[in-house]
């Protein structure tokens, strides 16, 4: 279900009323919601019906995209160019370079900016814009692979093109007919289409979006493990016949409520937590090596685990501590306030 939340405010403020009601033309009014449901399902049904059409054209588009050494350049004018820039800018974030040049600038010198091994990738609902003339010759003279995405064929555009993907015919959405409505949603449509293809045929990875990812919401979600832990001389380890005494030292010293034990390989066999103190506190504690104390088999994670991984798998086991190892040899140490303080939750 699809809810839309209202600021109680502003909702007064545009309470559709009789008065308001008057400046509506005749036929519209009461019946919005009606406009926008038909609006959402001629776009679906355009959308279903270029899903259905696709053929080897589409194919040879992404062996066209996979084959060039260079970049992409995605052009187009008016609102095709809006979507252009959203296309470049999906294909450069999944793997595949490319960036948008205004058809324009293209003919004041902004051409250079297209080299031997790129391509071209040139959005027209009509086939027909004389902005994109000089970019279209440019590529021909220049034998760069020139890709288009068009409403209409024949068209000098889609005539022009190596690989030509024709729209189904589809009428625009708006009620005059005219605003870029459906086929700007099938450009849209399209382009993610050919991104998501392009990440299948290049195996391209989480690991790889991360890279591309640092920042904000989505750049959080892919920190690993590895980037918070604490290592080194910060880690609280000990081995497995260190007195009592000196093991509680080392607990209020690195101030992480636990100590790891390793045996004589270096292996991680042990922890020794606030918890085990409080058990064995009544059986002259102080007397003690870690080896009568520890718990046995403690919980570790991967170094390139995900910090999310890793704060899921604290909640699970109702622990603040993790020690972060590899084939048993401890790597570092990862307190819960490290994650949170990284900005995920």
């Amino acid at each position: 279900m699809l809810c839309f939340y209202q600021n109680t405010a502003l909702s007064k403020a545009y309470t559709v009323t009789a008065e308001t009601n008057r400046d509506m033309p005749e036929g519209v009014q009461g019946d919005i919601r009606a406009v926008a449901a038909r609006v959402l399902r001629l776009e679906a049904e355009a959308l279903g019906k270029l899903a259905d059409q696709l053929d080897q054209h589409f194919d040879a588009a992404v062996e066209t995209l996979a084959d060039i050494k260079g970049k992409l350049v995605v052009s187009g004018m008016g609102k095709s160019g809006h979507i252009a820039r959203k296309i470049a800018a999906t294909l450069a974030s999944t793997g595949t370079p490319a960036h948008y040049v205004h058809p324009g600038e293209a003919s004041h010198g902004d051409l250079g900016m297209i080299g031997p091994d790129d391509a071209v990738l040139a959005l027209s609902n009509s086939g027909e814009t004389p902005e994109l003339n000089d970019l279209v010759a440019y590529a021909k003279f220049r034998r760069i692979p020139l890709l288009a995405m068009v409403g209409k064929a024949p068209s000098t555009l889609a005539s022009a093109a190596d690989v030509a993907l024709v729209l189904p015919a589809m009428a625009e959405a708006c009620p005059i007919g005219r605003a870029p409505t459906t086929s700007t949603t099938m450009m849209l449509g399209l382009g993610d289409a050919l991104a998501v293809a392009m990440m299948e045929r290049r195996g391209f990875s989480a690991d790889q979006y991360g890279v591309l990812h640092p920042g904000g919401l989505l750049g959080r979600e892919f920190i690993k493990v590895d980037g918070l832990m604490h290592k080194g001389d910060e880690l609280p380890i000990c081995g497995v016949a260190t007195p009592m005494s000196a093991a509680i030292l080392i607990m209020t010293e690195k101030r992480f409520g636990c100590v790891g034990v390793i045996d004589g390989g270096g292996a991680l066999i042990g922890i020794v937590t606030d918890g085990d103190l409080s058990r064995h506190m009544d059986d002259d504690l102080m007397a003690k090596v870690v080896g009568d104390v520890m718990t046995p088999g403690p919980k570790t994670i991967r170094p390139d685990a995900l910090a999310a991984e890793a704060l899921g798998f604290m909640n699970d086991n109702k622990i603040t501590c993790l020690f972060v190892a590899d084939d048993a040899l401890p790597l570092g140490i990862l307190h819960v306030h490290d994650i949170l303080r990284a900005g995920i939750a």
